[in-house]
């Protein structure tokens, strides 16, 4: 057997496999004897048939399945010895292959066409970009204990709203007249009452029970933002929605909040012994700092991506990769046709973000490994769960481990945790090589800057 290839570019090369007889005869010579011994032909006694009606019967089928075996092996072996990073996988060359004829050819010669990843220049100099941190203000934490609160709370469903409901209920836009507006606002929706910004609206819903309604506007009820999350709309329509509506009441519920003690402390800590309200606080403080961070990081690594993106200058090899889109596409609808008018819109920008990370994981591996995965697994495991009666550390960690390789063996089941690791560890790569500038920002700063990404 002989391999070769031949460039026919700056990244697309051709291989050339020669298999000869020689090379899968013992092979199918074997097989056709096992064939001989198990085969019930007509006329023969089981194992009794001679071997030339074997080898007319069977070996065709073994000569195609020795030489195909054959092939992958010695294909992927070269490409693994040759150290050639390339694209997907290779695809074959029917047009110079031809039909290979198994019953009658005894030496095969198969073409196959691929395309190395372009060298992708990762030049960290052009970057420029800042790290966010969040600062955490006594506001942000009173917030976060008042949904607390309302979550480990007393929940009622009250006949008539109270103050503090929550009431949910259809909405309809109307015209000037006070008339259904024909294909204005009509949707189901809820919010508290004490997002009212407006007292006197707040009162029209007081006392008001299943099947009531009230009229009112929204503009003066509600924040832009409100509307656009209350009545789900646009951005843009939600800061220009100044009609009434009608709001049909379908019903409320309360919630009570829960007192700030001991117990409510274990329930949302629960190990940590804290017991003064002061202590309490802190521990927000910190759970809100970790996610704002992590946020932070998301929001930096999605900034230096694109810049990435944007200094993207690397040749891709094109009809090679148009015909891979298409081999590994099962959708009908995916054509060369729509391949070619889809391709700078959406085909280009996926694969320079394929080719990036793959010049990053050359860098610094920031694929998640199946041994990470399962010890964050494993983690979430042992936050959630206890050991069992009986039950000692090493049984403990045992099932721990034998649970979390379980369920990462499926990635259906772990996509979260990959594209958070995933996230980590391109956060950890970009702020060692660009040593960013830390800059502190409010929640409500973060959240512009987030929303024009």
């Amino acid at each position: 057997m002989n391999i070769s290839r031949e460039n026919l570019g700056e990244l697309d090369l051709r291989i050339r496999i020669d298999i000869t007889e020689n090379d899968y005869a013992e092979k199918v010579a074997k097989q056709l004897k096992e064939y001989q011994h198990k085969a019930t032909v007509p006329g023969f006694r089981k194992g009794m048939a001679p071997m030339a009606l074997i080898q007319r019967i069977y070996k065709s089928a073994i000569v195609a399945d020795a030489v195909q075996d054959l092939l992958g092996e010695s294909l992927y072996k070269y490409l693994d010895d040759e150290k050639l990073d390339i694209i997907g996988s290779p695809l074959s060359n029917e047009e110079m292959t031809g039909t290979p004829d198994f019953a009658k050819d005894k030496d095969y010669t198969f073409y196959f066409d691929a395309a190395l990843f372009p060298e992708v220049n990762i030049e960290w100099e052009k970057i420029d970009t800042k790290l966010c941190s969040i600062k955490t203000t006594a506001k942000d934490i009173d917030t976060q204990i008042e949904d607390i609160t309302e979550r480990y709370g007393k929940f009622e469903s009250p006949e008539t709203v109270v103050e503090g409901s929550h009431i949910y209920g259809k909405a309809i836009e109307l015209t000037k007249e006070g008339t259904d507006k024909e294909g204005g606002v009509s949707t189901f929706c809820s919010f508290k009452l004490d997002d009212i910004k407006d007292p006197e609206i707040t009162a029209l819903f007081i006392g008001k029970k299943a099947q009531d309604a009230v009229v009112f506007n929204p503009s003066k009820a509600f924040t832009p933002s409100q509307i656009e999350k209350i009545f789900r709309l646009e951005n843009a329509e939600a800061k220009k929605f100044k009609s009434d509506v009608r709001f049909e009441l379908s019903g409320c519920s309360h919630i009570t909040p829960a007192e700030l003690n001991e117990e409510l402390f274990e329930k949302v800590f629960p190990g940590q012994g804290i017991k003064e309200l002061d202590k309490f606080r802190k521990a927000i403080s910190a759970q809100i700092d970790k996610a704002n961070n992590e946020q932070c990081q998301i929001l930096f690594v999605n900034q230096v991506r694109k810049q990435l993106l944007d200094n993207f200058s690397a040749t891709m090899p094109e009809a090679f990769l148009k015909r891979w889109i298409l081999s590994r596409n099962n959708d009908k609808n995916v054509t060369a046709e729509t391949i070619e008018k889809d391709w700078a819109e959406t085909y280009v920008p996926s694969l320079k973000w394929e080719f990036i990370d793959n010049a990053l994981n050359k860098i610094q591996s920031i694929e998640p490994t199946q041994n990470e995965i399962v010890d964050y697994v494993k983690d979430v495991l042992r936050r959630s769960g206890s050991k069992q009666e009986d039950e000692d550390d090493a049984k403990y960690e045992e099932r721990l481990e034998q649970s979390a390789r379980t369920i990462a063996q499926d990635r259906n089941n772990v996509r979260q945790i990959v594209d958070k690791l995933t996230i980590d560890k391109t956060f950890a790569l970009f702020k060692e090589k660009l040593n960013p500038e830390v800059e502190k920002v409010t929640a409500k700063e973060f959240g512009e800057r987030a929303t024009q990404q």
